[in-house]
């Protein structure tokens, strides 16, 4: 399964193209499905620019790009820390959200992280569980009671630099995958999102491309929207799988 991230918390200072509204991240989804993305992430943001989990911000991002995309495919959000910083208010707008989405992401080394995807769980929500690399998440998620509820892992290599992501990447998933049960979603981010996507796909693993992991294309040319890397990301993958070769 390869998902679509399509804006992240960048701001247009970083990408001119980036989806802000409900109506670009439509519009970007619809893209970015047609070239291949099969699962749907996103961060709802405000007039500003910010991320936000406020209920009505949530209701109109996901509705619009469920309207602009197939009903199989899946649309989740984030529930980062960075949008809500005290973990109690982040799940009280999570229970006031009205729209619902199919799965949101939890990072498990944020605090009140257990708690979060307690209250998505309760909703029906399904959750994307984020682990970062560098961070004592995957030691902490593999001892949460809720490590069997989840439905897919984010094995999440934070580890930039394009010559040691993909070996960073296949540590983590070690890691993980000694005592996981939840199918794993490997990515990278910027100078790292090409290698690890590569690792992704010689594993036979889930991974994601979009604007918010990275802003280039493998040729290091600029990605004009969503829909270039999904492109680039399903040559790759075609490629890439089973081939053995990093």
């Amino acid at each position: 399964m390869l998902q679509v991230c399509l804006n992240g918390v960048r701001d247009r200072g970083e990408c001119r193209s980036l989806p802000v509204t409900a109506e670009e991240l439509a519009a970007e989804a619809r893209r970015a499905v047609s070239a291949g993305a099969e699962d749907v992430h996103l961060h709802p943001k405000d007039a500003g620019g910010r991320d936000s989990l406020a209920p009505e911000l949530v209701a109109a991002a996901v509705t619009a790009v469920r309207a602009a995309v197939p009903k199989d495919v899946r649309v989740g959000v984030t529930t980062g820390a960075w949008a809500v910083p005290d973990p109690q208010c982040r799940a009280r707008l999570i229970r006031s959200w009205s729209v619902l989405p199919d799965h949101a992401s939890v990072n498990w080394h944020e605090e009140g992280a257990e708690a979060v995807a307690g209250v998505l769980l309760d909703l029906g929500i399904g959750v994307e569980a984020g682990i970062y690399s560098g961070t004592d998440a995957a030691r902490r998620f593999l001892a949460s009671p809720l490590s069997a509820r989840v439905l897919r892992v984010l094995a999440e290599v934070t580890d930039t630099d394009p010559g040691t992501a993909a070996a960073t990447a296949v540590d983590l998933v070690k890691e993980l995958s000694e005592e996981l049960t939840a199918p794993v979603l490997l990515h990278g981010e910027e100078g790292g999102a090409w290698p690890v996507l590569r690792v992704a796909a010689q594993q036979g693993l889930d991974s994601r491309i979009g604007l918010e992991d990275v802003l280039v294309l493998p040729d290091s040319s600029t990605a004009e929207d969503n829909a270039a890397l999904v492109h680039a990301a399903r040559s790759l993958l075609r490629t890439g799988r089973g081939s053995g070769v990093l």
